[in-house]
């Protein structure tokens, strides 16, 4: 059992129901219009409309270069603010990592607290929030991570699911919405091998996609063949000098991307990708 801990002050509205943000304001809006994933589960549903993509957004980390992040601003980049890191989004529109892969990276446990104290400071107005993960924990981490789901019901900006090694489409398909996505993370071989198919399942369940750790331009016309809403890479926070030739790999469209196909596919293509 997860130690009871405190939640952020100005999450109690919400949860109790007193409050409406824009979590709660579009699932009302998905309901209405048939477009919230319930489709997949009841075959008598039927969509009624397919909800705009809007163009993928690159997300950097948190960086306090003068120079870097006025390159950002002007390319309408964005900001991952880590919950191990300085918790400043430095004027710009972010998004929150729970600080698992920086404890992971050094060989610490997940730090709850400073969890819980970025989530107090910066959770209310982020774009989404990567709910807690155990990296290279397979189902033990979705296991993890839908107790902290459910210890922030009520959260009114979207809450990403990490899905990495282990996971199938099965295992977290019902669990997804607009208001809850998938954050991709895992191995890099195996993230590559299996974007296409989580692309396929966030256009059915109708929810954000997110792929973590994309540096390169080839990996972010991999994140467009998948669909993706977003990524995220630190290669441009640390040198402003690539962020040209990256940001122009964002501008490409790409016709292939996941963009229709049924939950039946998504699960067939998944199948046929970790053989």
């Amino acid at each position: 059992m997860m130690p009871d801990v405190e939640v952020p002050t100005w999450l109690r509205p919400y949860s109790d129901g007193k409050k409406m943000g824009w979590a709660q304001s579009h699932m009302a809006y998905a309901s209405y219009y048939g477009v919230d994933g319930s489709a997949d589960d009841d075959p008598e549903l039927e969509e009624r409309i397919s909800m705009h993509r809007v163009p993928m957004v690159g997300y950097a980390s948190r960086t306090g270069t003068k120079r870097n992040l006025a390159a950002l601003c002007d390319a309408r980049w964005r900001l991952l603010v880590s919950a191990k890191g300085e918790l400043r989004t430095e004027g710009m529109r972010y998004a929150l990592d729970n600080g698992a892969w920086s404890a992971y990276v050094q060989q610490q446990p997940f730090d709850e607290e400073a969890f819980l104290v970025a989530l107090e400071k910066l959770g209310e107005g982020a774009d989404w929030i990567v709910l807690p993960d155990i990296v290279a924990g397979g189902l033990a981490s979705l296991d993890f991570s839908l107790k902290w789901k459910e210890r922030l019901r009520g959260m009114p900006t979207r809450m990403l699911i990490a899905v990495q090694n282990g996971m199938q489409i099965e295992d977290v398909a019902s669990l997804l919405c607009p208001a809850v996505g998938i954050f991709i993370g895992g191995t890099t071989e195996w993230k590559e091998a299996t974007a296409h198919a989580w692309g396929s399942l966030a256009r059915r369940r109708h929810c954000h996609l997110h792929v973590g750790r994309v540096n390169s331009a080839r990996r972010i016309r991999i994140c467009a063949a998948a669909g993706a809403d977003s990524f995220d890479g630190s290669g441009v926070s640390r040198y402003a000098k690539s962020l040209p030739r990256l940001d122009r790999a964002i501008r490409q469209a790409d016709m292939f991307a996941a963009a229709a196909g049924s939950l039946e596919e998504a699960q067939l293509a998944t199948a046929e990708l970790l053989l």
